[in-house]
């Protein structure tokens, strides 16, 4: 990776590849789902060590409450311990958490979990880590859309674009999906007008610090144009208006 190269301020993964790796090996798939916490707690220390400003991840679809009932209550069981033990470790490494999504349809337990969660890392400055639980992207337009005509405001561009759920953070620069899809499965769809996409084969509970580097590098590599020509894009009276 080249020293001068920009660094990607807001990394998003759709963290797919966590049931099929399980199969594989002859195991539930909520065995997968917890080896890819895993996963994930090594891919927000890399972040933060890398010094990337935001990372959101698709945690639980709204289209996953259609899973086997028995994985869907796995699901929320993990989701319940992981936010008991992570918050401690997240604190440590100063990352503040936020859970976007639809939160009327979660538990008691679960919501208070997400609530207590976000208050104790509330004060943390390193990096900023996007949960998204029971969201989808059609969801977040339709909530933004729905808000603003409930408030008498105009529906245009900047003003939707302020109402999303992730209004708190920049679009993100990279898109990352595991699993060997290729797709963006409902995921930020609003944000991700201009992402960089990048697509792993590794399941996700494979994909490790030197995974993450891969795709950093391919980002890296592109040139970012955001509907000018490369000359535009090269030149310094361009980069100046840009960065300004």
């Amino acid at each position: 990776m080249s020293a001068h190269a920009a660094m990607p301020h807001h990394i998003a993964i759709v963290m797919d590849g966590n049931g099929r790796w399980a199969t594989k090996r002859f195991l539930p798939r909520v065995a997968g789902h917890k080896q890819g916490v895993e996963s994930l707690r090594r891919c927000v220390k890399a972040c933060v060590a890398r010094g990337v400003g935001v990372l959101t991840v698709f945690a639980f679809s709204s289209e996953n409450w259609n899973r086997p009932a028995d994985e869907v209550s796995g699901l929320m069981e993990l989701m319940v311990l992981a936010l008991g033990r992570e918050v401690p470790r997240l604190c440590e490494d100063g990352v503040r958490l936020h859970f976007i999504g639809e939160r009327g349809g979660l538990s008691d337990k679960i919501a208070a979990g997400i609530a207590q969660a976000e208050a104790a890392t509330a004060h943390n400055t390193r990096l900023v880590f996007n949960v998204c639980f029971n969201y989808g992207g059609r969801w977040d337009i339709a909530q933004a859309a729905a808000r603003l005509a409930q408030q008498g405001q105009p529906i245009n561009e900047l003003s939707l674009d302020r109402a999303m759920a992730l209004a708190h953070v920049p679009d993100p620069d990279l898109f990352i999906r595991t699993g060997g899809e290729q797709r963006l499965s409902n995921f930020l769809l609003w944000q991700s007008a201009y992402s960089e996409l990048f697509f792993s084969d590794k399941m996700w509970p494979e994909f490790d610090e030197a995974a993450l580097d891969e795709a950093i590098a391919a980002f890296q590599a592109r040139e970012r144009r955001f509907g000018k020509t490369s000359a535009q894009v090269a030149s310094p009276d361009t980069r100046k208006l840009r960065t300004a």
